[in-house]
């Protein structure tokens, strides 16, 4: 059987045909064929069973499998299955299982249970990748390596403690500039030799839990430690895949925004970013295409893989509603809009039995190839294999971007004050969407990026300025650019010390204001604000009221209620060729619209497409062709007319401009059509 394009988007993803015997396995395989299946992620979790002790190793099922997907013209992502270790490794070495939050030292179970920093793990992970490598180092039909799995997770034990202070020496150098750092004058905290220093957690720093820290410094600290940790764990087993098969790029699976790993320190270690869509609803177009363009800027927009996503249900929530028909195509065009070249499955073939037995799957514990799953997979196949040669390796040229810092969301959410009822996630969410609803594509990039490519720059709750951050603004403002940021921005430097100086800090003279108080109300205590030229609103905020002083701004809004009432609540600052804007509150979904508009509309930027209910747009671009994504997340049939000439490569029919098109609930449209600049 020939080998699938390589310019055709890869589709398959996690099958574990170790759980099953040789008959079901060819079965698998004749059921692959039928969805378009192509490509396949093999020893995610075997380790344990082709690894029985400290010498013995036994890749005889693991040869046959490989071996039957070669026979069967499959493309391999080929995990180093190091995201679960064996049983016998943490019975022989105990240092290899975590110690949590709480202090408590976890024995062998689950998965993800190593530590980062141990020896053993590091040792024993290492030599079993090292034997991965050179046995399959000329297997041509492995495209990726797909070191460990979901990293994640904290620990603490003593072998972490001794990493961290090591890690601390080499960011601060002296116990004088640590100290400086955290502050440590505050409760009598002043470290005089390094072992001084403790991981903080409920034993040490914290009460309540992991976002309750007596000294934000260490804890913030400990959250950079705890992902270079990883880093370090992936970047053993990168080093020796990449010593045996230097051509073979190198992934691992990511979470999306997950707070616990700044995947921005980590982008730079991989050949391609690769994440795992699992929403937590059923309705989060604007929070999965966050995701993913969040992960397509970790590479500085080059295409990623969708590595994990499920055909019908999660197994893992107290609740797991089934994807309704058609949007397993919806959410899969998705991804691929926002520049995904892979769409990979968990699972392929149900498990039997343990806590994934109700996770959904491609192939459902019958084996039937009838069910709507399976036909909906099939279908999707067949699409995706009629655009071979098209969409592969083209990139997004969008000119806004979203500025998502980690440390920015650490610092804010372990902050006591002002207020803990505010979401780092929520306040994005709210801006991208508007954004989205505009029809304006977004790059969500880290703030070392460079602005001057873009006309506008979004930036809410940066609380955290570190490096020359704020100098860029200023330059990216007075060149032309449009910034927009908001309440609880500018706050503090890199150690999550407060700025000496009038709020917002550096970014004082950029917005041409200062914040004189801040106030902190519950959700039942809103307040709204009044549009000054009452050409909209009025609209409700909440949670946080920055009480502003305008220098050079100008008012567009302000509050309607409380002690505050008429004074500023969003202001516009002009400065050499640009504008700054600044949202002293947390305004609904309707508010956040109305400013962007103002800012969108003042950059000069707008969608044909833009405020259609439901509709989703989002362009990938080559030298050749510019290629349009249009999806309907609603509930029912929307009519567009198209802006462009083109071909629909769905239909296989030509569309010109002006024409309407009708694109049914779940429906897509994806028109190439001659190189645009977007």
């Amino acid at each position: 059987m020939p080998k699938p394009s390589a310019a055709k988007i890869l589709y398959g993803g996690d099958y574990n045909p170790e759980q099953w015997p040789e008959d079901v396995r060819k079965e698998d395989l004749a059921l692959f064929d039928k969805a378009g299946i192509d490509t396949l992620t093999i020893g995610v979790f075997s380790w344990g069973l082709f690894q029985r002790n400290e010498t013995e190793y036994d890749f005889g099922e693991l040869d046959s499998i490989v071996e039957s997907l070669q026979s069967a013209g499959k493309r391999i992502c080929l995990a180093t299955g190091t995201g679960g270790h064996p049983a016998w490794l943490a019975r022989k070495y105990p240092d290899v299982t975590r110690v949590d939050f709480e202090g408590r030292k976890h024995v062998y179970g689950q998965r993800h249970n190593a530590c980062p920093n141990s020896p053993s793990f590091r040792r024993f992970a290492t030599a079993y990748v090292e034997q991965l490598a050179t046995r399959y180092r000329d297997v041509d039909e492995i495209v990726a390596w797909h070191i460990g799995n979901e990293y994640g997770g904290a620990c603490y034990c003593e072998n972490c403690a001794r990493a961290f202070r090591v890690w601390l020496q080499r960011r601060y150098g002296t116990l004088q500039r640590l100290n400086e750092a955290w502050n440590t004058t505050f409760w009598s905290h002043t470290m005089y030799d390094w072992d001084d220093v403790v991981p903080p957690n409920a034993l040490s720093e914290h009460w309540r839990g992991p976002d309750h820290t007596a000294f934000n410094g260490i804890t913030l600290d400990y959250h950079r430690f705890t992902t270079d940790s990883m880093i370090d764990s992936f970047l053993a087993e990168k080093e020796v895949v990449r010593r045996h098969t230097p051509s073979i790029p190198v992934t691992t699976n990511f979470m999306g925004q997950y707070r616990p790993l700044d995947y921005h320190r980590w982008a730079p270690h991989l050949d391609f970013a690769s994440w795992d869509n699992y929403p937590r609803d059923a309705k989060s177009p604007d929070m999965m295409g966050l995701s993913h363009d969040l992960m397509r800027g970790l590479k500085r927009g080059d295409p990623f893989w969708l590595m994990e996503q499920t055909p019908s249900t999660t197994a893992s929530r107290d609740v797991n509603p089934v994807k309704r028909p058609g949007i397993l195509a919806l959410w899969s065009w998705q991804a691929v809009a926002h520049g995904a070249d892979a769409v990979l499955y968990f699972q392929m073939r149900q498990s039997k039995g343990a806590c994934e037995k109700y996770h959904g799957a491609v192939i459902d514990h019958s084996g039937r190839d009838d069910t709507r799953v399976f036909r909906e997979t099939a279908d999707l196949g067949s699409k995706l294999e009629h655009l071979a040669g098209e969409i592969v390796g083209s990139q997004a040229r969008n000119r806004t971007a979203l500025l998502f810092d980690w440390d920015s969301w650490w610092a804010l959410e372990i902050s006591d004050g002002p207020n803990r009822l505010l979401k780092y996630q929520d306040v994005m969410r709210r801006y991208y969407a508007a954004l989205q609803n505009a029809g304006i594509g977004v790059d969500v990039v880290d703030v070392s990026t460079d602005l001057s490519g873009y006309d506008v720059v979004v930036a809410p709750v940066l609380h955290l300025l570190k490096g020359d951050l704020a100098g860029r603004i200023e330059r990216f403002v007075d060149g032309g650019g449009h910034f927009v940021t908001t309440f609880l921005s500018g706050r503090v430097d890199v150690d999550d010390n407060a700025f000496l100086s009038d709020v917002p800090g550096p970014l004082v003279n950029v917005l041409g204001l200062r914040v004189t108080e801040t106030d902190a109300l519950g959700p039942e205590e809103p307040n709204s604000i009044t549009v000054t030229d009452a050409a909209a609103g009025p609209f409700e905020a909440s949670l946080i009221f920055d009480v502003v002083e305008t220098g050079t701004a100008e008012v567009l809004a302000t509050y309607a209620n409380d002690f505050y009432a008429g004074t500023p609540a969003v202001t516009r600052n002009r400065l050499g060729q640009g504008t700054a804007w600044y949202c002293a509150t947390h305004l609904d979904s309707t508010g956040v619209t109305w400013l962007l508009g103002q800012v969108l509309a003042e950059a000069g930027l707008s969608s044909p497409y833009g405020g259609v209910p439901g509709i989703e747009v989002t362009e990938r671009h080559r030298d050749d062709a510019t290629y349009l994504f249009l999806l309907n997340h609603g509930i029912t049939e929307t009519v567009i007319t198209l802006d462009r000439t083109g071909r629909s490569l769905l239909t296989d029919t030509d569309i010109a401009a002006g024409d309407i098109v009708a694109i049914p609930a779940a429906g897509v449209v994806v028109l190439k059509s001659a190189p645009t600049a977007s």
